[in-house]
């Protein structure tokens, strides 16, 4: 399993409440948009990042995470596993403490750099999921 229970509830409940959502875009058919809501409800403030760089569930969208001028606690992961390691490096890169690659992206050199670098990881696992399940 790619992060044990403690990991999730501290990604969801301890280390903080900016999450940016990368592939998160305006279309409400995607899993993204309905999962950022679910995490709005949580308490959590969803960043969407995604080349259009739309505003998403009233919050401004940028085009990527190096372009976001403050603080990101969490990325949250709705690209495919092929890209999912060049965000999971961007991440580290801008001092976010946790990386979520949502359900199906899987990427198993990113998941041991990203640790190594020290951030709290979740993989091929949902927070829209995980949170009925906290209690």
């Amino acid at each position: 399993m790619y992060g044990d229970r403690a990991t999730i509830r501290r990604m969801l409940t301890d280390q903080g409440d900016t999450w940016a959502v990368v592939g998160l875009s305006s279309n409400r058919h995607r899993a993204a948009y309905g999962v950022a809501e679910i995490l709005q409800r949580f308490g959590k403030r969803v960043v969407p990042v995604h080349p259009k760089a739309e505003t998403v569930h009233g919050e401004k969208g940028y085009a990527s995470l190096a372009d976001i001028p403050f603080e990101v606690d969490v990325v949250d992961v709705f690209v495919n596993s092929g890209l999912a390691g060049q965000v999971a490096d961007e991440a580290v890169a801008i001092g976010a403490k946790g990386v979520w690659f949502q359900l199906g992206v899987v990427d198993e050199a990113a998941w041991e750099r990203t640790r190594a670098a020290g951030l709290d990881m979740v993989m091929d696992r949902c927070p829209a999921i995980e949170i009925p399940r906290l209690g």
